[in-house]
């Protein structure tokens, strides 16, 4: 058996305008297989002696292809060698295929085996973020020594003329042995099977913590995505929108049909022009700018189809973001109150932005971009083997599945880069949110430069992140643009020769080059639409947080609106706690009779505020039933539970728009009069006649331009405006002066009487009227009974009052009886207390 075909030797490199395909597989199979022989079993051995085995590997679909293909090729290898040496009429065996197989035989199960203990085994160092060294040169080896093989494209007796049965299979045995080693190499730089280093880390030897995999792919669970948009995107309440999208549509398929026309008809007029005889073809000339009209440039950005398209999807899209926005703003209302307290607002409100945002183009990518493009492919391939031959529909199919595997490859691998992005971009906006909703705590510590510092730093952590990200995108750029430009070059050299051969017409090349330009243009664009739908993915990722994010206080099924007859309040042996670790409140059992007033003390962290977040259903107890009139409150709807209770909070939150809109809002319906009459109860509305606008003037944002009596007094006003069945008062006075507390409280008599109230209070003096006292310590009621009735026992209250008592009188002695005035910031001359603009925390 001859080692090399007659008349060749195995260093004959160039052999009729071609390397040497015995020399070509030699050198290949000893190259690749001594690299990978040599240091594989050296990383075996450092495996099998250091390595450490991860019990707990997550399961990867990637992997298994990735094992697939490795064994694929010396599945190949075997066929081929079988075919030529049985099958192949006059084939032989020479001994540089009997090398080739053998070390495909060996190596590439060797490389599978390398792989699993990557995977499986852990060396004693940083856990690795790929695969190691071996591996990826070896991947990157069988690559390049495959593309050897388009050097012989011009050489007489390889498989490239498709002569034969025989050139047929080896050209199919080729192609599957390109794809496999392709897929092995963009696998290896993607490493699924490796895990991330977090998630080797573990809590305990049982349990580990599963990070979020910032390696995942976005498009995974893609169909439960658009499903969950897809209500948002059809837009079933209008016709005429629906009309619109069928209209569209149609624009998009006439659009494919007039870019296969536009470089048909340019052909025709080249031809027109150069073959004899020469005629004047004005019908062309005018179906052609007709067509290029329709088309507009390249890509159809300024043709008259896409600009009706355009026009007719900007009403669709508004329809889609309008409809997502309100759900998402309906969702974030609904949320629960314990997950309200642990949010941070400036990154809600960011994730809000960039969600919606994405939505507003992703259809619109997925569409009218992607899609037409791929169609455009199709269309080509189809075109070129039909109309010229299967090597012009080989090369654009070559170049266009090249470019499309290496775009999604690589831009599904910074990925992590754009997260991490994203993260780093609401980390600063959260920062910079909650620094300007702290400004006065801010100046009460001089913290200025520390929070400049902070912000400094949180941009110039986004800034890193933003460059990582940027730096790949221009990597994607440069191979995207080789990619194309081989294709490019390689189709436009076959096309000149042919017509030098006069087997085409100038008319053709023309065809094939504007043809191949108009295909690229927007192919070119692809890798852009792709990494813009991919953007709005990731962005979409935190929104779909939210949007999963679910209440754990939901109404009933079939749930009844709450009967109001006369207001009646009792708490059944009612236990609750925030988390499992501790209990707020334990067994807690009382009423309050309809039209009397139950008051709440006890020390800060007793469970008084607890007690009215469960009677306002803004979490549901464990154990034992809140009663509001004998109907059980997790039983009925949380809107005419609440429609039916007025609250005057502690730390009063006002919108920042008017001093009417804030108080009008407890009852929208209420007119100028109604909202007038409130302040007056309230002993606000004197006040607000001094500001510089009257009911007109903005608090500012939360109020700030009010005093804290002033927002506490609105709030007041804003709960008798709302005429609810069940008054609650939490340190509803806190906030005011003894002599406006005086009048306050006889303004709160009138407001409570003949209603069901409850109050929680500090200031014992608030709450001697009550018709019962509640006596709260570490979750449990200690002392029940009226004022009196409490100080004759002696006990816990009759202490409070006491402290109180002393309290007060030391500081009427050590401040000269001046503690009844209410503290305010100097106002205006003319002395109406008007809005100092140049103060945070001024007093109207």
């Amino acid at each position: 058996m001859e080692y090399c075909p007659p008349n060749v030797t195995l260093w004959e490199v160039w052999v009729d305008h071609g390397i040497s395909q015995c020399f070509m597989e030699t050198i290949s199979a000893i190259v690749i297989g001594s690299f990978l022989i040599g240091f594989g079993i050296i990383q075996i051995v450092m495996y099998k002696r250091y390595g450490t085995e991860v019990l707990d590997v997550r399961s990867s679909r990637l992997f298994g292809v990735q094992l697939f293909f490795t064994l694929f090729v010396p599945v190949l290898a075997v066929t081929r060698f079988i075919l030529q040496s049985f099958v192949f009429k006059g084939g032989h065996v020479y001994g540089y295929m009997v090398v080739a197989l053998v070390i495909n035989v060996v190596v590439f199960p060797l490389s599978a085996y390398l792989a699993i203990l990557e995977r499986r085994y852990l060396l004693p160092s940083v856990p690795p973020r790929g695969h190691g060294f071996v591996l990826l040169v070896f991947w990157a080896l069988i690559f390049v020594s495959e593309n050897l093989s388009f050097l012989n494209l011009n050489k007489e007796g390889w498989w490239w003329g498709l002569k034969d049965l025989q050139d047929r299979l080896e050209m199919a045995l080729f192609v599957g042995r390109y794809v496999s080693c392709m897929i092995m190499f963009i696998l290896g730089l993607k490493a699924p099977g490796i895990m991330h280093p977090n998630e080797y880390f573990r809590v305990d030897d049982n349990r580990r913590i599963p990070p979020r995999d910032e390696n995942r792919s976005t498009f995974r669970n893609v169909f439960s995505k658009l499903r969950t948009l897809l209500p948002f995107l059809w837009p079933r309440k209008s016709l005429c929108l629906q009309i619109y999208v069928f209209i569209c549509i149609l624009a998009l398929i006439a659009g494919r049909v007039v870019n296969l026309y536009v470089p048909i008809y340019n052909k025709l007029i080249v031809d027109s022009l150069s073959i004899p005889p020469m005629v004047f073809r004005w019908d062309l000339v005018v179906v052609y700018v007709v067509f290029k009209f329709l088309q507009g440039g390249g890509t159809g950005g300024m043709g008259f189809l896409n600009n009706l398209r355009s026009f007719l999807w900007i009403k669709v899209q508004q329809y889609t973001t309008r409809e997502l926005q309100l759900e998402l703003f309906k969702h974030l209302h609904e949320l629960p109150l314990r997950w309200h307290l642990a949010r941070k607002t400036g990154e809600v409100l960011r994730v809000m932005d960039r969600g919606t945002d994405s939505i507003d183009n992703l259809l619109s990518y997925i569409l009218f971009s992607i899609t037409p493009t791929l169609v455009d492919i199709i269309v080509a391939v189809v075109y070129f083997v039909t109309q010229f031959n299967a090597w012009f529909g080989l090369i654009v199919f070559s170049t266009m599945v090249l470019y499309i595997i290496a775009t999604i490859a690589v831009t599904e691998w910074r990925t992590k880069y754009q997260r991490r992005m994203n993260l780093a971009d609401n980390e600063q906006k959260a920062r910079s949110v909650d620094s300007l909703l702290n400004y006065e705590t801010v100046k009460y510590y001089g913290a200025e430069s520390y929070e400049v510092v902070s912000y400094r730093e949180a941009i110039v952590n986004y800034q890193k992140e933003e460059f990582k990200s940027l730096i790949t995108l221009n990597m994607l750029n440069t191979m995207q643009n080789v990619i194309i430009c081989s294709g490019l070059l390689a189709g436009s050299l076959l096309c000149i020769s042919m017509v030098t051969k006069f087997e085409l017409t100038v008319g053709d090349y023309v065809l094939f080059a504007s043809y191949i330009v108009q295909l690229y243009v927007p192919l070119n664009w692809f890798g852009t639409y792709y990494r813009a739908i991919q953007k709005n993915f990731v962005d979409m990722e935190n929104m779909f947080d939210l949007m999963r994010v679910d209440s754990d206080v939901k109404d009933a099924v079939g749930a009844p609106d709450l009967l109001i007859r006369r207001g009646g309040i009792e708490f059944k042996h009612v236990s609750f706690g925030y988390g499992p670790e501790k209990l707020i409140l334990t067994n807690v059992s009382f009423k309050v009779a309809p039209g009397s007033t139950v008051a709440l003390v006890g020390p800060s962290g007793a469970g008084k505020s607890t007690v009215m977040r469960l009677l306002f259903r803004f979490y549901d107890v464990n154990e034992g039933a809140v009663l509001v009139d004998g109907q059980d409150v997790r039983t009925v709807t949380q809107a005419s539970l609440r429609a039916n209770i007025g609250v005057v909070p502690q730390d009063t939150v006002l919108f920042n728009n008017t001093v009417r809109y804030n108080i009008q809002y407890g009852r929208l319906t209420a007119t100028s009069a109604d909202v007038i009459s409130a302040a007056k109860n309230a002993d606000i509305h004197d006040r607000i006649l001094t500001f510089p606008e009257a009911y007109d003037t903005q608090v500012g944002e939360r109020g700030l331009r009010l005093s804290g009596g002033e927002k506490q007094r609105i709030a007041i006003a804003r709960t008798i405006l709302k005429d609810p069945a069940i008054v609650l008062l939490d340190e509803a006075t806190s906030a005011l002066d003894t002599n406006t507390e005086r009048n306050i409280q006889a303004a709160l008599a009138r407001v409570c009487a003949n209603r069901t109230t409850l109050i929680i209070a500090h200031r014992l003096s608030t709450i001697i009227h009550a018709d019962e006292i509640l006596v709260l310590k570490e979750g449990e009621i200690i002392e029940r009974g009226s004022h009196d009735t409490l100080l004759a026992q002696g006990g816990f209250y009759a202490s409070m009052w006491q402290q109180q008592l002393e309290s007060r009188n030391s500081n009427n002695i050590g401040e000269g009886n001046n503690n009844n005035v209410e503290e305010t910031p100097p106002t205006q001359p003319n002395g109406g207390g008007a809005v100092n603009p140049g103060h945070g925390h001024g007093h109207l």
